[in-house]
């Protein structure tokens, strides 16, 4: 009498479905929120991506507008530029904004470098382009080099990512002619 009263306890168990959905939710939700938190993950990673090239693209294309600029103007464009990462936090954004002059030869060197939270180019260096840049060094050219860096940290995923550092660079051709840099005695980029 013992088993059979087991025996109809759990066929009856077995037969029960009112709990199934709530089993299939607890499964199945784990996976959800992680898909939803992932996809929220990637979107806010690729929009800071992206305001990264904006930036490395403005701060290029103000400083090819000018023939000359002062500490206070440079200051303006790195001000300007840094702007653009907005609402993510600008003190984790490098930007450096950099003269180069391609002389006859061929040779690339560094006329001046302006940066904010970075490492300034050091005057009169070579500079070598990057492999698939290099059509860009004409010989008797100059261009305008931004480069910008910013320490991406994920909301959710940093525990898996740790910070992730997403950078781009641009390279611009003056517009009226290449710009000078400083106060009283400007650096010259020609």
């Amino acid at each position: 009498m013992l088993n059979r009263f087991r025996f109809d306890r759990i066929s009856r168990f077995a037969r029960d479905r009112r709990g199934v959905s709530a089993v299939e939710f607890a499964f199945i939700a784990p996976v959800m929120i992680g898909l939803y938190l992932g996809c929220a993950e990637i979107s806010d990673g690729v929009a800071a991506d992206r305001k990264v090239s904006l930036i490395s693209d403005t701060l290029a294309n103000l400083g090819a507008q000018v023939t000359s600029i002062s500490s206070a103007q440079m200051t303006n464009i790195l001000d300007a530029s840094g702007a653009i990462i907005a609402p993510y936090s600008a003190s984790n954004l490098q930007m450096t904004l950099s003269c180069i002059k391609v002389d006859s030869t061929g040779v690339a060197k560094v006329q001046w470098s302006a940066t904010r939270n970075g490492t300034a180019r050091t005057a009169g260096s070579v500079y070598t382009f990057p492999s698939g840049s290099t059509a860009l060094a004409v010989n008797g050219s100059w261009l305008l080099l931004a480069e910008v860096s910013y320490a991406y940290r994920p909301t959710v995923g940093y525990t898996i990512s740790g910070t992730l550092t997403l950078s781009d660079k641009m390279y611009m051709a003056p517009r009226i002619s290449p710009p000078s840099y400083g106060d009283a005695t400007p650096v010259s980029c020609t």
